[in-house]
């Protein structure tokens, strides 16, 4: 699927991000609560050095964007792995609001797999936004206990923002990369024109 000799240094800290997983479920594995938060933490921390280099050093890329996806995605879930083993009570307290947020996300997921297949890379402002949320409280929770309030609007941004994923999708019907929402979507007439070309009677 990749290359590794075309990598650049953005794309190595994105595959950080999957390489990482065996390890966080070995620290699951073993019940090593402290060692997995912290490893948990420099995951999510290579998810702002990646996008920060590849902008900086102008090396963005399909390729990155893809990786950096996979490894956003990957992270997340195994930060609810965690959170299923280490804080189980307020798992099952609250799995009613966790699956309103998750749920709609596998939709999307299937969704875009379905159309594209592959998943998404839009990196809009809310999944910016949704993910900084998501990591914050997982490893607060993880560190020092719940804070109910991060948790209700972590809730509200991820379903908001997985429905703007989900209208994306149908705006483009090939995929592409680094859409910041649906405003700038319906903006990009170079990209969205590629639909009317191929259906000039839709």
């Amino acid at each position: 699927m990749f290359s590794f000799r075309n990598f650049n240094i953005a794309d190595w800290f994105s595959l950080y991000r999957i390489m990482a997983v065996p390890l966080l479920v070995a620290f699951i594995w073993f019940g090593e609560r402290q060692l997995f938060t912290w490893f948990l933490l420099i995951s999510y921390s290579t998810d702002a050095i990646d996008g920060y280099l590849a902008r900086k050093l102008k090396i963005t890329s399909a390729r990155g964007s893809q990786l950096d996806s996979i490894g956003d995605q990957i992270t997340l879930v195994m930060g609810l792995i965690g959170l299923w083993f280490f804080e189980n009570e307020f798992v099952l307290a609250n799995y009613q609001l966790i699956l309103l947020a998750f749920l709609p996300y596998v939709l999307q997921m299937i969704i875009a797999f379905r159309k594209y297949g592959k998943a998404t890379a839009f990196h809009t402002y809310l999944a910016k936004s949704s993910a900084v949320l998501q990591g914050v409280f997982i490893l607060w929770l993880l560190f020092f206990g719940p804070v109910y309030w991060l948790f209700y609007f972590m809730v509200i941004v991820g379903v908001l923002e997985t429905i703007e994923e989900i209208t994306l999708i149908f705006m483009y019907k090939e995929w592409v990369e680094d859409v910041k929402g649906i405003y700038w979507a319906l903006k990009d007439k170079r990209r969205l024109k590629k639909k009317s070309v191929k259906n000039p009677t839709s």
